[in-house]
């Protein structure tokens, strides 16, 4: 937005900074419905800002506006309840739940941020592994008996794991000790 308002003269933008906020804070937002504005003042902005001192005075109206704001309040809450309802459904229909038990075999996903500088390979594998589950931290995260010169911290997140099926029914075990650092994918 800041960049719209400056185009040719991007040192002014802490000139413009408090209008980008305003133009901001003014739009209807699409969870809630209503401008963050209207959420906090309870009013559809001013385009210049009044500012009095009010009285303190019992008044029928004063009921009538806080009761008003607290029914605002309930719907803005509400609607973004609905709101993130709506996006945690969409977001769960990709997702799908994997559960390892410690001992099991997995391959392991290694992306880039988790390799040391200079060890990562664009044409290096992407799984490694077999590695045993050492411990379920809970559904979501486990660690991982990895060797301690793969350099990176022993502890994944599900989608970085993918279980591991032998290829026959002969019981197949891996130690750390015996893991391979090389397949890490050095250039």
């Amino acid at each position: 937005m800041l960049r719209c308002l400056v185009q040719e003269h991007p040192k002014l933008w802490d000139e413009l900074l408090s209008q980008a906020e305003f133009a901001y804070n003014s739009m209807p937002n699409r969870s809630t419905g209503t401008s963050p504005f209207h959420i906090v003042y309870t009013k559809v902005p001013n385009h210049t800002v009044d500012v009095a001192v009010l009285p303190k005075c019992n008044s029928r109206s004063a009921g009538q506006l806080v009761e008003q704001f607290t029914t605002m309040l309930q719907e803005v809450r509400l609607k973004l309840i609905e709101s993130n309802e709506a996006y945690k459904a969409a977001a769960d229909s990709h997702r799908r739940q994997r559960i390892f038990k410690p001992g099991e075999l997995v391959m392991v996903r290694l992306r880039r941020e988790r390799l040391p500088p200079g060890t990562y390979s664009k044409l290096g594998r992407r799984k490694v592994g077999l590695f045993p589950i050492l411990q379920k931290i809970n559904d979501n995260a486990y660690i991982i008996d990895l060797p301690a010169n793969f350099g990176t911290p022993s502890t994944f997140n599900v989608t970085d794991l993918s279980p591991y099926y032998p290829t026959d029914d002969a019981a197949t075990t891996l130690s750390a000790e015996t893991a391979d650092p090389s397949m890490v994918g050095e250039s």
